[in-house]
């Protein structure tokens, strides 16, 4: 069972809707850690803020079954703000806790000189290695990206793709089992379609 989360994010039609048109068997999106039971992989989509967002998981009582999950080996896919809660900590709004799955810590893009924060819009992808995640996207492809804060990985190896805005930033992630993408593949056209195939094939 292909377990999407529902913690009330505003992306989350989006990622179902693409999800279907590649259609992804025994999709259920979920709520509670009861409706988790038996997922084989998990999406967790997100945009919002990092410190509401986790409130929100640990208010629906997801925050221990992701985890739980995550650690037994099940393949789990962070989009945007699902990716950011991977980590140790976020500055958004104040200091936040994360799922603190990957060492590591989210902050936000520097002001700088002609970049806008947020970076809104087509960007680049870098891919630092080979990923099942990735295949049959070539090199320096664009994504969407909608954020203001970016993810800081303590683990040089956990950094899948990285991106240019103002400064080269991780863009992709992934150790094991685990999978982050700070850009929205359901909004990337092809590209985003391919990699959320690649994800669905991934053996369970």
């Amino acid at each position: 069972m292909l377990a999407v989360i529902d913690y009330g994010a505003g992306n989350l039609r989006s990622v179902v809707h693409a999800l279907n048109y590649l259609g992804a068997e025994n999709l259920r999106v979920v709520r509670t850690p009861y409706e988790m039971r038996g997922a084989t992989k998990i999406i967790l989509p997100g945009v919002g803020a990092f410190g509401a967002g986790m409130n929100q998981l640990r208010e629906q009582n997801l925050i221990t079954t992701i985890r739980d999950a995550v650690f037994a080996g099940t393949p789990y896919l962070g989009i945007c703000l699902g990716m950011q809660f991977l980590f140790t900590s976020s500055s958004e709004m104040g200091n936040h806790d994360g799922l603190g799955i990957l060492p590591g810590r989210v902050t936000r893009f520097t002001d700088q000189p002609g970049l806008k924060v947020p970076h809104i819009g087509w960007n680049q992808l870098q891919l630092n290695r080979e990923s099942a995640l990735m295949r049959g996207i070539s090199e320096a492809q664009y994504a969407f990206f909608v954020h203001s804060y970016y993810c800081v990985p303590e683990n040089p190896a956990d950094v899948l793709i990285t991106t240019q805005y103002g400064i080269p930033f991780t863009s992709g992630v992934q150790h094991g089992n685990i999978y982050g993408v700070q850009f929205h593949p359901e909004k990337s056209q092809r590209t985003g379609l391919q990699l959320l195939k690649n994800f669905l094939e991934l053996p369970q």
